[in-house]
Parts: C-alpha cells; sequence; structure tokens
C-alpha cells in the first residue's frame, strides 16, 4: 500500500444501526479489489476490520479499525465503527478524522435508530453525508420504498444521483451564482452540475443515496467510484481550529508542506505489539524517527514505526502526508485526543467529545490480591477506550466503573481478564449516604479513669443542634470550667466521631456542636481525656437529638421523543423522582429535568433504553442531600446493624 497525495485521498466513516453490513460492506470492496480473495463473514469471525479476539467471539464490532481500499488510484481509508450504541465514543472518535461518513442503512430493516443516532453524530460534527442501501439482494426489499422512508425522516436533501432533472433545483440552491444562472436558463452544464453538486453534499444541502450488496458484490464498485468522486479530497478539508500554546485561536491548513500538526483519534493496546496510535496528519509531512511535542502531556515524543494499517495487517512506510490516516507504534506519552507538533509551534486540536458515563457498576477482583492489577490493568484499557472511567468512592470504599451501559462494562471486564489476567465480579452498589439531625440536645461527656500513678480526667457538656453548615463548633465556657487549652482537642474528638454516625455507620453533617460546661482535674486532665469525653458526648447527643439520614439526590436532563413521555414520566414517579420541568426540542421530542434519588437510578440508563428504543438519553450530576423516607430509612438502618452483627 504506497502512500498518497492529499488530492487522491478520501477518509470516510462507516456509520450506521448494528447488523446494517459495514464490515461486510469493507469486505466486498477489498473482494473487488484483490485484496482479498474471499468474503470474509463476521459470523465466521474472519473479516479484515473485527480482528480483534473479543469482536470474534461476540460477533460484532467493538472498536473502531481503519481499513483502506484503493481503488482507480485513489486511496479510501475506511474508518470502521461499532453500531452498538454502548460505543458511541467509537463513533465520536472517528468523526473528527475524516471529511464524509456513509451512513450504511440495511435495505431489508429500513430506517432504525442506530441510523437516527449516526445522522445525528454527523450533523453535530458537521460532516458531509452518504447513505449506503446494503443488503439489496435480500427478499422482499423494496428499495424505493426505504429511499422514501429516508426522506420522510430525514427531509428533501436525501436524493438518488441517477434522476438528474429532479437533482437540479437542488444542487442550483447549493451555489447563488448557480441559482441565478438556473432560474435565468431553468438548466446547468454538466460542469456547472458537477460544481454545484459537490458543493452541496460537502455543505450538507444533499445526502446521496447508494445501492448495493455486500453479501452478492453487486453494485461495490459502482459506490467507490461515486465516494471518489464526491467525498470531499482530504486536502479540500478546511483549515482545523486550534489554540496555541498562548491559548491563541489559530487554523491549521492542510498542507504537505506545512508545519507538522497530528491528531491522534484512537489508541489500540495490542498484546504483541504494545501500544498503536491511530493518527490523523493534518499538516507537514512526518517521518519514522523523528522527535514530535505532545503539547497535551507536555513532553517530546520520538515517532517509532509508521505504518498503514488494515485492520490487524500493516505495511510499514516512510512518511505520512498531511490528510493521510497512519498509525504510529509505540508512542510513550501520547493519549487519544492528543496533538503532536513540533515544540517551536505549539498548538492543540480540541480534544474527542466523550460522553459521560451513564451506567455504574460497584466492581473487585475475585481474588482480593488483585486489587492493583485490576487498577493498573483498567488504566491501560482506558488508553484504548476513554469513554468509560474507573472511580474510588472513598466514603463507599468502593471501585466504580462507568460506562454507556451493560455490554460496553462487560466487554471492558472481558477485555481485563482476557489481556491481563485479572477476573472481576460485580457487587451491589452502596449509596454514599449521611446522617444528621432535626432536634437538639444538651448532653454530658465524662471520661474517667484511675489505675494507679496519674488517671484521666475529662469531662464535657455540649449542646447539638442543626446547621447550614457541615459542623460548627463554639464554646460558651464561664468561669474556666474547661480550660481553653482543652478546646481544640474537644473540637477534634467530635470531628473525628462524624466520620461514622449511630445510624447506619453513615458520615455525620450540618451539626453545630456548642461546648457550655465541663470539669476539669488539675493532674488528671490531659488533651485526650477532653477528646474521649467529648466523642462520648457525641454519641449519646446525636442520638436525642431526632437524627434521621440523607441521601443524594440527582439532577437529571432527559432527552425524550415525543411518544414516550408519558411512561418515561410515569417511570420517573415510580422512582420518587420530581419532574421540575420540560423544554420542547428542535425538531421534535422534549427534555425533562427532573431530579431523583440515586438509590433509584442504578439501573436507569438500560431502563430508558428500553422504554424509548434506545431513542432516549439523559446525563445526570449531584444536586443535594435530602432526608429518606421512614420506611426506606428504617430498612438501611436494620441492614447495617444485621451486617455488624455478621461482622461480630
Amino acid at each position: 500500500m504506497k502512500g498518497y497525495k492529499g488530492e487522491n485521498i478520501r477518509n470516510i466513516a462507516l456509520v450506521g444501526h448494528g447488523g446494517c453490513g459495514k464490515t461486510t460492506f469493507l469486505e466486498a470492496g477489498l473482494l473487488a479489489t484483490k485484496v482479498i480473495s474471499r468474503l470474509g463473514k463476521v459470523e465466521d469471525g474472519n473479516t479484515v476490520s473485527d480482528y480483534d479476539k473479543m469482536e470474534i467471539e461476540k460477533g460484532y464490532s467493538i472498536s473502531t479499525s481503519v481499513v483502506p481500499v484503493e481503488y482507480n488510484k485513489v486511496k479510501l481509508n475506511f474508518v470502521d465503527t461499532p453500531g452498538s450504541f454502548d460505543f458511541v465514543g467509537e463513533v465520536n472518535s472517528a468523526l473528527r478524522a475524516v471529511e464524509a461518513a456513509a451512513i450504511v442503512v440495511d435495505a431489508s430493516s429500513g430506517v432504525q435508530v442506530g441510523t437516527e443516532k449516526a445522522w445525528n453524530s454527523c450533523k453535530k460534527y458537521n460532516v458531509p453525508k452518504f447513505i449506503i442501501l446494503n443488503k439489496i439482494d435480500k427478499e422482499n426489499v423494496d428499495c424505493d420504498a426505504v429511499i422514501e422512508e429516508l426522506k420522510d425522516k430525514f427531509g428533501s436533501s436525501v436524493v438518488t444521483l441517477d434522476d438528474r432533472e429532479a437533482l437540479e433545483e437542488e444542487v442550483a440552491g447549493a451555489d447563488e451564482e448557480l441559482m441565478e444562472i438556473y432560474l435565468e436558463t431553468m438548466e446547468l452544464t454538466d460542469e456547472q452540475f458537477a460544481k454545484g453538486l459537490s458543493k452541496g453534499i460537502a455543505n450538507g444541502d444533499i445526502v446521496p443515496v447508494f445501492k448495493c450488496s455486500a453479501i452478492t458484490g453487486e453494485g461495490i464498485t459502482d459506490v467507490l467510484e461515486q465516494l471518489i468522486a464526491y467525498v470531499p479530497k482530504a486536502e479540500d478539508h478546511d483549515a482545523y481550529p486550534a489554540v496555541t500554546d498562548t491559548d491563541e485561536e489559530v487554523e491549521i491548513a492542510v498542507d504537505p508542506n506545512g508545519k507538522p500538526a497530528v491528531f491522534i483519534f484512537k489508541t489500540i493496546a495490542d498484546p504483541f505489539l504494545g501500544k498503536i496510535s491511530l493518527a490523523k496528519v493534518i499538516s507537514g509531512t512526518i517521518t519514522s524517527g523523528v522527535s514530535l511535542y505532545n503539547a497535551n502531556a507536555e513532553k517530546e515524543e520520538k515517532l517509532g514505526s509508521l505504518f498503514f494499517a488494515r485492520g490487524k495487517n500493516q505495511e510499514n512506510t516512510d512518511k505520512a502526508v498531511a490528510g493521510d490516516i497512519v498509525a504510529i507504534g509505540k508512542l510513550q506519552f501520547t493519549k487519544t485526543g492528543d496533538t503532536l507538533c513540533e515544540k517551536a509551534n505549539q498548538i492543540k486540536f480540541a480534544p474527542i467529545d466523550f460522553p459521560a458515563p451513564a451506567y455504574y457498576l460497584a466492581v473487585q477482583p475475585a481474588d482480593s490480591g488483585d486489587d492493583e492489577k485490576m487498577g493498573s490493568g483498567f488504566k491501560k484499557l482506558m488508553e484504548e477506550d476513554p469513554s468509560f472511567v474507573l472511580e474510588s468512592n472513598t466514603e463507599t470504599h468502593q471501585t466504580l466503573l462507568g460506562g454507556q451501559g451493560d455490554t460496553h462494562l462487560n466487554i471492558i471486564s472481558a477485555k481485563l481478564k482476557d489481556k491481563f489476567g485479572v477476573d472481576v465480579v460485580s457487587v451491589p452498589q452502596k449509596i454514599a449516604y449521611r446522617e444528621t439531625i432535626k432536634g437538639t440536645s444538651e448532653v454530658q461527656g465524662k471520661h474517667k479513669k484511675q489505675s494507679g500513678g496519674s488517671g484521666q480526667y475529662g469531662d464535657v457538656w455540649i449542646r447539638f443542634s442543626p446547621s447550614q453548615e457541615e459542623f460548627e463548633f463554639g464554646e460558651e465556657i464561664f468561669g474556666g470550667s474547661v480550660p481553653k487549652n482543652y478546646w481544640p482537642a474537644v473540637e477534634k474528638g467530635l470531628i473525628e466521631c462524624m466520620e461514622k454516625g449511630p445510624l447506619a455507620g453513615c458520615k455525620v453533617v450540618n451539626v453545630k456542636a456548642i461546648l457550655y460546661d465541663g470539669s476539669y482535674h488539675d493532674v488528671d486532665s490531659n488533651e485526650m481525656a477532653f477528646k474521649i469525653a467529648a466523642s462520648l458526648a457525641f454519641k449519646k447527643g446525636i442520638v436525642e437529638a431526632k437524627p434521621c439520614l440523607l441521601e443524594p439526590i440527582m439532577k437529571m436532563a432527559i432527552t425524550v421523543p415525543d411518544e414516550y413521555m408519558g411512561d418515561v414520566m410515569g417511570d420517573m414517579n415510580k422512582r420518587r423522582g420530581k419532574i421540575l420541568g420540560m423544554d420542547p426540542i428542535p425538531g421534535g421530542g422534549q427534555k425533562l429535568m427532573a431530579e431523583a434519588p440515586q438509590a433509584e437510578l442504578f439501573d436507569y440508563a438500560i431502563v430508558l433504553r428500553a422504554m424509548t428504543q434506545a431513542r432516549g438519553s439523559f446525563v445526570m450530576e449531584f444536586a443535594k442531600y435530602e432526608e429518606v423516607p421512614g420506611n426506606i430509612s428504617q430498612k438501611i438502618i436494620d441492614d447495617y446493624k444485621a451486617e455488624q452483627e455478621a461482622a461480630k
């Protein structure tokens, strides 16, 4: 696979619903160009694109892969993306590396949820769109009906290129000058038509539909020819926005003679070859062995081997030019989303937008001695897939694995076992409840101990009441009943006790403690004695001041198509949630603003997907703590006591 100039490179993301045939389309393209001698099948685990052990085992794409198809002296760098909704981060990263996207549609299924999501992603990233109607060989397929369905769903921009007369007005509308000509003459020359069509596709006003069958090979070369003709050339991409090391906004043109600027859009953790970085060369020409500066990590990187990847197959190259996609071996500091450039001309391209985790699992190693291996293994997998997170909750002492759904997290856990030999199990997720008081109390805490020689004596009277602050401490001592030098010990004793409340062992908050009386002994009193006396007062005083449990409440923004509003709102009520308001979304649907207890939301990502045919989405963040209802509170307390008894 030789290197190509930007004018002969087309970078295209393949997106669409799972099972629509993206991977098989690539097989057909490679077969048609004689790179392979027989068509691989996803179900047989022998395709060029799905080469990862996990992908072969599961029978669907998990990671983005690059598969160049060379045809008519042009290299089409296809970036194949997973269709599963759990791997939307892969789609986002792929769309940052291309000049266009081909939305593959199963002609026997029509418009599916993944088709809609792919369309919306392309719009978000302002990427020119093409639609490839695949599987036209299947029985009872009505291509005209599917095309009408596409037009109904996505508008009049969806067109077929075989009816020039019907297209001329759409084409003329892409350019003011052409529209004037068309209104005067009611026709366009071939050159004018081609110019307008290319411009309309580039700005998203025209979305051509192509038809093919990846299984039979029908129409494959026609599709390749059309993509070569109408996908914007890599060198024609608009200048890329970036910022300098002084935060100045600049634009980087696609120029093979420019200063080197490289964007890393994907990292692969290869068990044999080590880390591989998939890179889009934005500007300049890079060569193996040269040193570039990682502006994100602020580290110098020496470029190791350069090669063009075609699935798992690699072909070494001595250079890569602006507009091309290349793989770089064993970069030490570089991660997905980083920019490589000259140290003297530092720039950063915008990071990749990875979705916030919507689903969490509490995990622990099956072997209790594997905690460190688990953490380091997950960290390495995060380089390959930055769309999942690993969090340690200091209050519940649990490790939380967060991602887009159960499929996503199951794959991550399976990869951890496969690549690093660490087996993890999920455990019930704990809530970081809090304890507080609703009433007041005045109690004595007295510590007196005599065991020969000097003893210990500390005596305090403390008034406890609710506070708006996490903890307030004050004193109202008269007559020196507790000497001033012991007050800090009293405060410290109270603060230490607040880590574990009397109801369910939770952190205590929003308490005011006033030291107002006590007594001391000239010989036996010391700081430790008063610290212990304060802890005795705390345990007694909190219990007498109407203690209660608080639970975390999450603020949610839920995007829902109109037809599912009733189901979603009803479900939110069952979760003890409150709908705070709603706003209509341009193009249809509503954004619901809601609050709900965290304890009721562990499975929300999965349930919302099921309720809305995967069309709903949500983001959430911590909002506040509220009192737990009595019946639920008592169960939490009873469970805690049972756990304590069992541990004895």
